[in-house]
């Protein structure tokens, strides 16, 4: 006997309007920004997500469930997600769709030799083509006969998400940021202008990119740090 409403959705099969009915989604994501994304996709597809924010979440996750499809970002807070990537291509029972993601597409051949299926770079907002991608890399008597063309295929992130990851890179440019925190902060800022189309935010992440490399002039993390709660103010004024 199923538990939960969830439970028992789980067990249905899909439909035209909810392909990915039964498919349980592990996605490894330190953006609530991306993230949002890609459980609005899910929610409107019929799928079930985890997410897991680093390496150290992900493997806490995977003891616990045995999720059909990864959706694995390659920049985390405490490794690279390739180093997953390979270890879920060597796992056995095998993932059925294990998918890199990206907002630098440079990486997508590094993901494949990792072991990926697909790389999709960011950001992901369409739900039909997130579901032709997933039904694409599960097995066929798992699909359904046909598949309902979305009313309104791109979705629309909450801003309190973007607004979320905005106050993390203020945090960590407030705290005496070594050259890893730099490292990442630089990638985690471009991957997050790149899901979001803001070329200002991207401009930041150079900024916090020249601190890394010892390049930044007069620039101070403080001052980047502000000029990222300046975003954050005009976020929450739209």
């Amino acid at each position: 006997m199923p538990e939960t409403l969830e439970d028992l959705l789980m067990q249905r099969p899909p439909t035209a309007d909810r392909p990915l009915l039964g498919v349980m989604i592990l996605v490894v994501e330190d953006s609530r920004f991306a993230c949002d994304a890609v459980r609005l996709i899910c929610q409107r597809s019929g799928a079930r997500i985890r997410r897991a924010e680093s390496l150290a979440s992900a493997t806490k996750h995977l003891c616990a469930y045995r999720p059909r499809v990864a959706i694995v970002d390659l920049g985390l807070p405490d490794g690279s997600g390739l180093s997953l990537i390979s270890q879920l291509s060597r796992a056995d029972p095998r993932i059925e769709g294990l998918i890199a993601t990206s907002g630098d597409e440079t990486q997508a051949e590094a993901a494949m030799d990792a072991g990926a299926h697909i790389f999709l770079p960011k950001p992901l907002t369409s739900i039909s083509a997130f579901q032709t991608t997933l039904l694409g890399l599960l097995p066929a008597e798992t699909r359904p006969k046909r598949v309902a063309i979305p009313v309104e295929d791109h979705v629309k992130p909450d801003p309190i998400a973007m607004k979320d990851d905005l106050s993390l890179a203020v945090d960590l440019l407030t705290t005496d940021p070594d050259a890893r925190t730099l490292n990442y902060l630089a990638a985690f800022l471009k991957s997050l202008a790149s899901a979001a189309g803001d070329k200002m935010l991207a401009e930041l992440g150079d900024s916090v990119a020249s601190l890394r490399n010892g390049q930044a002039g007069f620039t101070t993390p403080r001052r980047i740090a502000t000029e990222i709660q300046n975003r954050i103010g005009a976020l929450m004024e739209v």
